[in-house]
C-alpha cells in the first residue's frame, strides 16, 4: 500500500472515530461565535484543515464559520487534497496545503494527518466537530505573544526585531462565504458554506530576530484579505500574526 493510500485511509478512519465518539455533533443552530480572550493585536490564530469530500468536515466548517468574524480571531480555511480520489475534488484544494498539515502533523507528533482538523496558533489541534469545542478552545487560549512587531506600508511588511528564528508565510484568503454545491462523493447533495478559504500560501522568506523587510506579491484578486504570520521553523508555534 503506497504512503499516500494509506493517509487516505487512515483519515478517513480518524474522522469516522472522531463522529462516532462524538454524540453532540455541531448543527448550524449549535453554532455560535466564541468570545476571544485574545485582541487585535495578539490574536488568536486558528487553521482548519478540511475537504468537502470529508463526510466529517462540515460540522467544524459551521464552527470556523462561527468564529471567523470574531475580533481577536484569525480563521483560515485551508482544503486538503488527499481526498480527492475518492469521489469528489474540492475545488479550494492546494497540495500545498496538504504539506502544511503534513509538517504540523511531524512537528505535533501525530502519525499522520486526518480531517477535520483545527491547528490553534500552531501550538495544539482538536477535530472541531463537537458542539461547542471550539468556541471553547479559543475562549482559552491565549493571544499571540513573545513574536515580533508586523508592521505593512503599501507593498511592504516589516518584521520587528525579536528572539530566535522564524519562517514569514503571507497567507491569502477570501472572506466571503461561498456555498458550494457538492454533486459527487460522501457529501453528495449537500450544499456546504465555507468562509475564510485560502487561496494562497506563499513563504517569503527567513527572519533571524533582526528588523527585516519583505515584499508583497499583489492580489490575484481585490476581493481577498492578507494574514502574515511569523512561525518558527518545522511548522512551530505561530508567534506573530496580522491581517491587512
Amino acid at each position: 500500500m503506497n504512503t499516500y493510500f494509506s493517509a487516505t485511509l487512515i483519515a478517513m478512519f480518524a474522522a469516522l472515530s472522531a463522529c462516532q465518539q462524538s454524540p453532540e455533533i455541531i448543527a448550524e443552530a449549535d453554532a455560535k461565535a466564541p468570545v476571544a480572550s485574545a485582541s487585535v493585536k495578539s490574536p488568536v490564530v486558528i487553521e482548519l484543515y478540511q475537504s468537502q469530500g470529508c463526510s466529517s468536515c462540515p460540522p467544524a466548517n459551521v464552527a470556523v464559520n462561527a468564529a471567523a468574524d470574531q475580533p481577536g480571531v484569525i480563521a483560515l480555511s485551508f482544503a486538503v487534497t488527499y481526498w480527492d480520489r475518492l469521489g469528489w475534488k474540492d475545488i479550494f484544494g492546494d497540495k500545498a496545503y496538504t504539506q502544511r498539515q503534513y509538517d504540523y502533523a511531524h512537528a505535533l507528533g501525530n502519525p499522520n494527518v486526518y480531517t477535520p482538523q483545527i491547528v490553534i496558533n500552531g501550538k495544539t489541534a482538536i477535530t472541531g466537530i463537537k458542539s461547542g469545542e471550539l468556541a471553547k478552545s479559543i475562549a482559552s487560549a491565549k493571544g499571540l505573544s513573545g513574536g515580533p512587531s508586523i508592521d505593512i506600508t503599501g507593498d511592504k511588511v516589516m518584521i520587528g526585531k525579536g528572539n530566535g528564528a522564524a519562517n514569514i508565510w503571507m497567507v491569502r484568503y477570501d472572506p466571503r462565504t461561498q456555498n458550494v454545491a457538492i454533486r459527487s462523493g460522501e457529501n453528495t447533495g449537500r450544499n456546504l458554506p465555507h468562509k475564510n478559504i485560502v487561496r494562497s500560501l506563499t513563504k517569503l522568506g527567513e527572519w533571524k530576530g533582526a528588523v527585516q523587510g519583505y515584499t508583497l506579491s499583489s492580489a490575484p484578486n481585490k476581493g481577498l484579505k492578507t494574514a502574515i504570520l511569523v512561525q518558527r521553523p518545522g511548522a512551530g508555534p505561530i508567534i506573530a500574526a496580522k491581517v491587512i
